[in-house]
């Protein structure tokens, strides 16, 4: 995309809009879930893609209207990975003029080392990361870690633990962490990805590709994604009813014993989701 016309779309009604929605769906999420609260320190990872880009663009946003006060500190792990330009990030978040923190580890090494060519690397990558992210928010004195999934990822680790993981389990939109330190936020669960995608090319955010993973052709979340594309393309909407529905459970239509107790069900008892054993099939 030119300038000209980067430009004129940043600037145009639609793109308003469309910077209006996203800003209304992070604050809503935010909200539900209590994400953020007054005095809090929040570490935004940024990892130099769309997502991350814009989950930190927009909370700059509503810092700035918000009926409360928190920190905003920037950090990327740079990974030593080859080629990665490691000015781009330094150098926008200087211009920008937020607190940042560029921590660097060379988990590109260990994760080459130990992963045979060929297979994906994600699994570990994500270990190493997610523990440097960990001790990298302690020494910041960051008490939540915000994060850019948004949600079609969530979407999609749904299908992929039902698929490959024999779970109904999706991202949590706020979590803490094992040892109890930390709280993660995802601030973008209510954000399509191709709403994202646009923002960031209006706004024009240097991109920085992963070229450790998000390369690999051979990512189960490839193809779940490609699924859900299919689907989205055919039946325009679905995405959003799926999400809809991770929203919306019935624990006693389905089979966990430890979520209700199937068991124990005698005459008389009042189920909260209703009798629907004889609703018809859609």
């Amino acid at each position: 995309m030119n300038d000209i016309t980067s430009n004129f779309e940043r600037h145009s009604s639609n793109f308003n809009r469309l910077k209006g929605r996203l800003e209304h769906m992070v604050g809503q999420a935010i909200a539900d879930f209590n994400m953020i609260e007054d005095g809090d320190s929040v570490m935004v990872c940024l990892s130099g893609g769309k997502d991350s880009y814009t989950l930190l663009d927009i909370l700059l946003t509503l810092r700035k209207r918000a009926p409360i006060d928190f920190r905003i500190v920037a950090m990327n792990l740079d990974q030593k990975q080859p080629g990665f330009p490691a000015d781009v990030l330094p150098n926008y978040l200087k211009n920008i003029g937020v607190e940042y923190h560029i921590e660097t580890q060379d988990t590109y090494s260990i994760v080459k080392e130990k992963i045979p060519e060929g297979k994906t690397t994600c699994s570990l990558c994500s270990r190493l990361r997610r523990g440097i992210i960990y001790k990298v928010a302690g020494e910041l004195g960051a008490n939540k870690i915000a994060l850019g999934h948004h949600r079609d990822d969530m979407i999609e680790t749904l299908f992929l633990n039902m698929f490959f993981g024999g779970k109904l389990k999706a991202m949590p939109p706020k979590l803490v962490t094992d040892k109890g330190d930390h709280i993660v936020i995802r601030p973008l669960a209510y954000c399509a990805e191709k709403d994202i995608a646009r923002y960031a090319r209006g706004m024009e955010f240097p991109i920085i590709p992963c070229n450790l993973c998000g390369s690999q052709d051979n990512l189960q979340r490839q193809n779940i994604k490609e699924m859900l594309t299919t689907w989205e393309r055919e039946y325009p909407g679905r995405s959003q009813t799926i999400f809809t529905a991770m929203q919306n459970v019935k624990p006693s239509h389905l089979l966990d014993g430890e979520l209700f107790d199937f068991k124990h069900i005698r005459i008389g008892a009042n189920v909260a989701e209703g009798d629907t054993a004889f609703d018809l099939a859609l």
